[in-house]
């Protein structure tokens, strides 16, 4: 049990408390010394060329994609996707890998808006301003654990390199979910940035720590599939030589 720790911590509890304290760190430079360096006193008029050049075609669109990245829909397609997963390929690893990622970019999200307090874009906002600070954007970090660890997933499943490509597609989503939330006036650019380097970190971690086929006991029996070991027992050609 102790062995299971020491390789948790080392392989997620670490680096994701390393992530945390870099988005603080990165946050308070934002909101402090570097509030007034390029290109962040360039990002402002950024926000107001989204908010000028809005159309109802473009409101109504980038509502439905601002929408894909909501709390719930997150969490329901999480759920359903690592279930899935689990019935499909009859393990558990890439379930865990799925679910650890889009966990820990929330956690990395939430306490990183509770040390920072940064005010939204001063424009017109589309959607109610939640709570939480605008640094980093929660929207654009759960779209990118979500569908950037899926097409990782779905990439590392498939067998023809076409497939493997029509995968790494998924990738758009948090792109689009990016884009919106900056027309919308909901975040700065630098919110949507900080909300990359969130999800796509956390894919990375967990990744390493959950696919990598080398890592220790502790999730191996998770991915192998439920087949009898003959590694232990020798043939009957090896005893034979061994005579």
């Amino acid at each position: 049990m102790f062995a299971v720790v020491k390789q948790a911590a080392k392989s997620i509890v670490l680096p994701i408390g390393a992530l945390l304290v870099f988005l603080i760190g990165l946050g308070l430079l934002l909101t402090h010394q570097a509030a007034h360096w390029w290109p962040l006193t360039v990002e402002d008029g950024v926000n107001r060329e989204f908010a000028a050049d809005r159309t109802a075609s473009l409101t109504e669109l980038s509502g439905w994609t601002s929408n894909v990245a909501n709390t719930g829909w997150i969490i329901a397609v999480t759920a359903v996707v690592a279930v899935i997963l689990r019935l499909v390929l009859h393990r558990w690893r890439e379930s865990i890998f799925l679910c650890l990622a889009v966990t820990a970019q929330a956690l990395v999200f939430y306490f990183t808006t509770l040390a920072i307090d940064r005010p939204r874009p001063d424009v017109q906002r589309l959607d109610q301003s939640p709570p939480t600070s605008s640094f980093p954007s929660g929207h654009t970090s759960a779209s990118v654990a979500l569908y950037l660890g899926l097409a990782l997933l779905l990439a590392g499943l498939a067998r023809h390199t076409w497939l493997k490509a029509l995968c790494w597609l998924l990738v758009l989503v948090p792109i689009s979910v990016a884009l919106s939330r900056v027309y919308r006036g909901m975040h700065h650019p630098s919110d949507i940035v900080a909300a990359f380097i969130n999800g796509t970190t956390c894919v990375i971690v967990m990744s390493r720590a959950i696919l990598d086929r080398r890592v220790g006991p502790w999730l191996r029996s998770t991915s192998l599939p439920r087949q009898r070991r003959t590694d232990s027992v020798p043939s009957s050609r090896s005893l034979r030589a061994a005579g």
